[in-house]
């Protein structure tokens, strides 16, 4: 719900164009630090992104009106390039493709998953690969790693079976991006399983359940560590990620 003063051009915006964060320097109408995108794009998957269809409609009647300045609940007062800002959101809420490259995201037990998704991210930059965000979910803040998922239009996921099943903090990612309605996405998986690989089933069950995202492929098995006979399925999936 917004509200929009004729008199004043002022869109008084609620969630959106919000932002988490502090400024590092601020005046009544704020000069706007340089890291708006970044925070702007967490806040809004993280809060608003199941939302895309309704803020849509939001911005073809913004698109009417001539407003001036966008004083949002949370975060700063935008008062000058105003069509970047509304340009973002339009991506964001169409779940458009905003930045070229792949997202690595990986959940390891004992640094063996780790080596595997950080030699695919290494071999994506190699082969010019324009961008390459790599994630650890067990230890970075999983709403990074959610706002980085909807950033890339590729992801690749690496991840250990557990208990027959998905190791948690891919659980748990997978899970917040179905909230998020994550969709119109492409990603490769990597399951690691030393006797009884469970991971790969797991992830492709979840994914089936999200709206337009293509599974690239089965998933590479890795057996507890990288080993010398496992590089031509690791070629083969960066050469699929990157087609």
């Amino acid at each position: 719900m917004v509200s929009f003063d004729s008199a004043s051009g002022v869109l008084f915006s609620a969630d959106a164009f919000g932002k988490f964060g502090a400024l590092a320097t601020c005046g009544f109408y704020g000069d706007e630090d340089n890291d708006w995108a970044c925070e702007g794009r967490r806040y809004y998957f993280n809060i608003c992104g199941k939302y895309g269809a309704q803020d849509q409609a939001l911005l073809k009647k913004v698109a009417s009106v001539p407003v001036r300045i966008i004083y949002p609940l949370h975060g700063p007062v935008l008062c000058k390039d105003l069509g970047y800002y509304i340009g973002l959101y339009n991506t964001w809420s169409s779940y458009g493709v905003e930045t070229p490259g792949v997202f690595v995201a990986y959940a390891s037990i004992h640094g063996g998953t780790a080596d595997v998704a950080l030699k695919v991210a290494d071999m994506l930059r190699a082969k010019g690969c324009p961008k390459v965000a790599v994630c650890d979910l067990t230890r970075d803040d999983k709403a990074e790693a959610v706002e980085d998922a909807f950033r890339y239009g590729t992801m690749v996921l690496a991840a250990c079976s557990y208990d027959a099943g998905l190791f948690t903090p891919a659980y748990d990612f997978l899970h917040a991006l179905q909230m998020k309605g994550w969709q119109k996405r492409r990603i490769a998986l990597i399951e690691n399983g030393s006797w009884a690989p469970s991971a790969g089933r797991v992830m492709k069950e979840m994914l089936s359940a999200m709206k337009e995202v293509e599974i690239l492929g089965e998933p590479v098995t890795i057996k507890s560590r990288l080993k010398p006979e496992d590089m031509p399925a690791l070629e083969a999936l960066v050469n699929t990620v990157l087609a």
